[in-house]
């Protein structure tokens, strides 16, 4: 039984397969999810990663799941069509990175893997080695520079209101940006990196401020308030640009 004004416990949607959808003579990965909050059999397309879901309310539901996406496939196909290339961490592209544009370029040998800088006024992320091992090196880089500041962000919000998280997990997720558990857990993206660092922030705040408000009350919102958030700025870029953050770099492994 749930009390009155405890926090309704989320259900996580569960991976319950992968098939494949042929459209227009393609193989497209479906991810299937099991979710007993919904309501009806749903298709999603993620806007910048292109990657298409089935979620069904029940196992037997779930049987119908791929029959149901191929009713689809013309919906499937016109938001495949919006969905931008996604942008490799290779030598010549340009990425974000805290929220600034870096041009990614050849590095001299030594100095150390990759690492940010400034060329004639403009910035860039230098990585040194074979072309070939470019994205896996600036990859990492990335997840160290989010785990580095994340960690440090979290200290320093933490530290105002007096209260230390049991732990700090930082992964590729899908969509959440942060999240924080019941035993004080804090998880966040890694993709916050890539955003400005008033968007980090808020993000860091907001769940900082859940380990004294597991909810969304007025008191949870005056305590973001009080650790110094941007909210209303951050919030409108996370609207306007939140998603596109996932063109860069699909699905990067944290080990």
């Amino acid at each position: 039984m749930r009390l009155l004004g405890q926090p309704r416990k989320k259900v996580k949607p569960q991976l319950a397969g992968r098939e494949l959808l042929r459209i227009d003579g393609d193989f497209v990965p479906v991810t299937l999810r099991l979710n007993p909050r919904a309501r009806r059999l749903i298709v999603k397309v993620h806007p910048s990663t292109g990657e298409v879901t089935v979620v069904a309310p029940s196992r037997r539901a779930l049987e119908g799941a791929l029959a149901f996406a191929r009713s689809e496939t013309d919906w499937i196909r016109k938001r495949l069509a919006r969905v931008p290339k996604p942008v490799l961490l290779g030598v010549g592209e340009r990425v974000p990175f805290h929220g600034e544009m870096h041009h990614i370029v050849e590095g001299e040998k030594g100095r150390a893997p990759v690492w940010a800088d400034e060329e004639d006024g403009e910035p860039v992320i230098l990585v040194s080695g074979k072309p070939e091992h470019a994205p896996r090196r600036i990859a990492d880089f990335l997840k160290r520079e989010a785990r580095k500041t994340l960690d440090a962000r979290t200290a320093f919000y933490a530290d105002k209101l007096g209260i230390k998280p049991r732990r700090i997990t930082v992964r590729d997720t899908a969509s959440r940006r942060g999240s924080c558990s019941a035993q004080r857990g804090l998880s966040f993206s890694l993709r916050l990196i890539l955003a400005p660092e008033f968007v980090l922030d808020y993000v860091v705040a907001h769940e900082v401020a859940h380990m004294k408000e597991m909810n969304h009350s007025p008191r949870f919102w005056q305590l973001v308030n009080m650790l110094g958030a941007d909210v209303k700025r951050a919030q409108r870029w996370l609207a306007d640009h939140g998603t596109m953050l996932h063109r860069y770099a699909p699905r990067i492994v944290v080990d």
